[in-house]
C-alpha cells in the first residue's frame, strides 16, 4: 500500500500564556522525528555587558530589570555574592527579613503561573478570560494569593515590581509597623486559600508523561532550600558555589540566541519540582501532611505535577511567612557597613523557576570587570527539548497538527519558562515528509 506522504508547516504568530515569545519548530517523517528545537531568535538582551564598569552599588537595581516578575532573586543572588567577597555577615534578623521578601516573590509568581497561564490547560479553555466566566472562583484565589505575595515584596523593597529597598549589606531601611501588621493579615487571610488550591490540584485530571531525568536544586539539611544552600542532584551532585563552572557549562545552538546548559554534557530540570524532589522531607510536618492527604508523592518523573509542586510551595511560603511576621516588626539597623574588596564571587539562589547563578569579578572599588548571569530557564531550555521530543512520539505523530501544537504548548508550559529573562517563544512550524 502506498505511504501517504503530506508536508505542512504551521505558523502561528503568538503562543499565549508564556511570559515571553519564541518559536518551536518540529519536522517528522513518517513515524520519527527528524527535529525538534526552540528557536529563540530575539537579540540578547546583553544585561552583564551592561553591568562592567558599574559599582556594587548599582549591581542590584540593575539586576532587578531582568525580570518583572522575580526581580529579588537576581537581586539577592549578586548581593550576597558580593557580600561573600566582602567579608559581610548580616545579623540573623536581616537574613531572615530576606527570606521573608523571597517568599513573597515565589507566592506572587507561582498564583501567577497557576491560576492565570496554567489553568485554562486543565480546564479546558483557551485563555484565563474565557475560563473566568464559568469559573470566577478560580481567578479570584489566584489574585488574593498574589496580594498576599505583592505585599511581602513591597514590605522592604518599596514595591513588589522592580523593588528598591535591597542592597549590599541589608536594606534601605527597615518595615514600619503598619505595613507589618497588614502583610501579617494578608498572609493570614490567604493561608486557607493557598490549602484549598493544593487540594484544587490534587483533584485535577494529570497526562502522565513521566520518564527518567536530572533534577538541580538547592539544599539544605534543616530547611526547604531558597535563598542559598548546596547545589544537588538526584545523580548524586553536591556542589559549593565555587564549583559551579567545574559541572555546568553553557554552549551555543545555532537555532537560539540564548546558551543552552548542560549538566557534564546532560540535560537537566531546575524549578518546584526539582526542589520538591530533592527537598520533600525538609518540608515542615504540616506541610508533608496536607501533601500526602492529597495523595502527592515525591519524587516525582511526571512533568505535568509541577502545577501540584507550585501549590504546595505557595502554601509552604505562606506558612513560613506567617511564622516570621508572628515575631515583632523588626528594629534597629537595616543595614551594616561595606567594604570593597577586589576579587572574584559566585552565589546561587532558587528562583521561582528555579536556580539562579551569578558569577562576578570585581576591582578594588567594587566595580564589575566581568560578569556571569545564568537564569532558570535558560537552563531549562536543553530539559524542555528533550521532554518534547520524548512525550511527542509517546503522544503520537498521528495526531493532527493543531491537536500536535497544543499538546507541545501545554508540555512547555509546565516548567513555566520566563523567557524574557533569557530568551524568547513565538512561532510554531512543523513540516512532515
Amino acid at each position: 500500500m502506498k505511504k501517504n506522504k503530506r508536508r505542512i508547516s504551521l505558523k502561528v504568530p503568538f503562543v499565549t500564556r508564556l511570559e515571553g515569545e519564541g518559536s518551536l519548530e518540529l519536522s517528522a517523517r513518517g513515524d520519527s522525528i527528524d527535529k525538534l528545537y526552540l528557536a529563540i531568535f530575539e537579540p540578547p538582551r546583553l544585561f552583564e555587558k551592561f553591568l562592567e564598569g558599574r559599582g556594587y552599588q548599582e549591581v542590584p537595581d540593575l539586576n532587578a530589570r531582568i525580570c518583572g516578575i522575580c526581580p529579588m532573586a537576581y537581586q539577592l543572588t549578586s548581593i550576597q555574592a558580593m557580600e561573600q567577597l566582602f567579608g559581610i555577615e548580616l545579623p540573623a534578623p536581616l537574613v531572615q527579613l530576606r527570606k521573608l521578601m523571597n517568599l513573597g516573590e515565589w507566592v506572587q509568581s507561582h498564583a501567577l503561573h497557576i491560576h492565570f497561564l496554567a489553568a485554562p490547560d486543565f480546564l479546558g479553555f483557551d485563555h484565563a478570560l474565557a475560563m473566568a466566566k464559568q469559573h470566577p472562583e478560580v481567578l479570584k484565589r489566584g489574585m488574593q494569593l498574589q496580594e498576599a505575595g505583592n505585599a511581602l515584596m513591597t514590605l522592604l523593597g518599596g514595591r513588589s515590581v522592580h523593588p528598591v529597598g535591597l542592597q549590599v549589606g541589608g536594606f534601605g531601611r527597615l518595615p514600619d509597623m503598619a505595613r507589618w501588621d497588614q502583610a501579617r493579615r494578608l498572609v493570614e487571610q490567604a493561608l486557607p486559600a493557598a490549602e484549598q488550591l493544593v487540594r484544587w490540584t490534587a483533584g485535577l485530571t494529570l497526562p502522565d508523561y513521566s520518564h527518567d531525568f536530572i533534577w538541580v536544586s538547592l539544599t539544605e539539611p534543616d530547611t526547604y532550600a531558597i535563598n542559598g544552600g548546596r547545589i544537588s542532584s538526584n545523580t548524586g551532585l553536591s556542589l559549593g558555589y565555587e564549583d559551579y563552572a567545574g559541572h555546568f557549562a553553557e554552549h551555543q545552538e545555532p537555532h537560539s540566541t540564548a546558551l543552552y546548559s548542560l549538566l557534564d554534557g546532560k540535560d537537566y530540570l531546575v524549578g518546584p519540582l526539582a526542589r520538591m524532589n530533592n527537598s520533600f522531607a525538609q518540608l515542615p510536618a504540616e506541610v508533608q501532611a496536607l501533601a500526602r492527604d492529597c495523595g502527592f508523592s515525591f519524587p516525582n518523573r511526571n512533568m505535568f505535577t509541577s502545577i501540584q509542586a507550585r501549590a504546595l510551595e505557595i502554601y509552604w511560603a505562606l506558612f513560613e511567612a506567617r511564622q516570621l511576621l508572628a515575631l515583632d516588626c523588626p528594629t534597629g539597623e537595616a543595614y551594616v557597613p561595606v567594604t570593597p574588596r577586589a576579587g572574584e564571587c559566585c552565589f546561587c539562589t532558587e528562583a521561582p523557576r528555579g536556580m539562579i547563578y551569578h558569577h562576578y569579578r570585581l576591582d578594588e572599588q567594587g566595580k564589575v570587570l566581568s560578569c556571569s548571569i545564568i537564569p532558570p530557564t535558560s537552563q531549562n531550555q536543553a530539559r524542555i527539548e528533550q521532554d518534547l521530543k520524548t512525550s511527542v512520539m509517546r503522544f503520537g505523530l498521528s495526531h493532527s497538527d493543531l491537536e500536535l501544537k497544543l499538546f507541545c504548548e501545554r508540555l512547555i508550559r509546565n516548567y513555566d519558562p520566563c523567557i524574557s529573562c533569557s530568551t524568547h517563544f513565538l512561532q510554531f512550524k512543523i513540516r512532515r515528509d
